[in-house]
């Protein structure tokens, strides 16, 4: 299996560099092929715009989705855009190990996403969700967050962690059509402790040698979904994102 690790924190001695560190050891060792997107060690740009390219289609007014479609259409992609786009591409597992700041990713690993996730290389018309160009692959988060795990449950303080994290499980992941596992998280991070720390790089080398046979998310396909965009009648919501009725907060 291939495996492509997209690492963004920017201190290598980091509890997110252990963790990343471990899971390469791990699935080395298990003989996989790993490769490792260190964005903080690459200095990898977070700006998406003209520059991802070097052919435009439209010189006089850039527009991010029409290039990178015309882009991939002409390999005309930056060097430094499509060498993460060949790793994306090569790889059967996509995990992103990062710290959560502000509820989401850092901006270096979101500018990854808008750049490297590109119009026309990693969704289409029409290859989406269950039709994405990542049907059959899997991914992953792996993050650290400070908060204890306890204010990330549905009545938390935080709110929900599956909601919370819906935007980047099905907004990115998920509709490109990747199977996607459930996170790795590491809560109350440096809070815990060292001892709590060393256990939970444990827990997570363990869950490593056994991911192969784990089950992925649900998210509703396209069978579920009427012509409208919306779930058909029959269909019940299973997902932290999908409802029905009143939303309490609105009332």
């Amino acid at each position: 299996m291939n495996v492509l690790i997209v690492y963004a924190h920017p201190e290598p001695r980091s509890f997110n560099g252990a963790v990343k560190d471990i899971a390469v050891e791990t699935l080395n060792a298990q003989g996989h092929t790993v490769v490792v997107s260190d964005l903080y060690a690459q200095g990898f740009d977070a700006i998406a715009g003209p520059r991802d390219v070097t052919q435009r289609l439209d010189p006089e007014r850039f527009n991010l989705g029409h290039e990178q479609a015309h882009a991939a259409k002409t390999d005309s992609f930056a060097p430094a855009v499509q060498a993460e786009i060949d790793k994306l591409l090569a790889a059967d597992f996509l995990i992103l190990q990062f710290p959560m700041w502000w509820f989401s990713l850092p901006a270096i690993l979101k500018g990854w996403i808008d750049r490297v996730f590109a119009f026309g290389v990693t969704y289409d018309f029409g290859r989406t969700w269950d039709n994405g160009v990542f049907t059959g692959r899997r991914a992953m988060l792996s993050f650290t967050a400070s908060a204890p795990a306890a204010a990330f449950l549905p009545d938390g303080k935080n709110g929900d962690m599956e909601r919370v994290l819906w935007p980047i499980h099905a907004g990115v992941l998920a509709l490109c059509g990747y199977q996607v596992l459930e996170p790795q998280i590491a809560h109350g991070i440096p809070f815990v402790g060292e001892k709590a720390m060393l256990q939970m790089l444990d827990q997570y080398r363990k869950r490593l040698h056994t991911i192969d046979g784990e089950t992925a998310m649900f998210f509703h396909d396209s069978k579920d979904m009427g012509d409208d965009y919306r779930l058909k009648a029959s269909v019940k919501p299973a997902t932290p994102a999908q409802h029905r009725g009143q939303r309490v907060h609105m009332v």
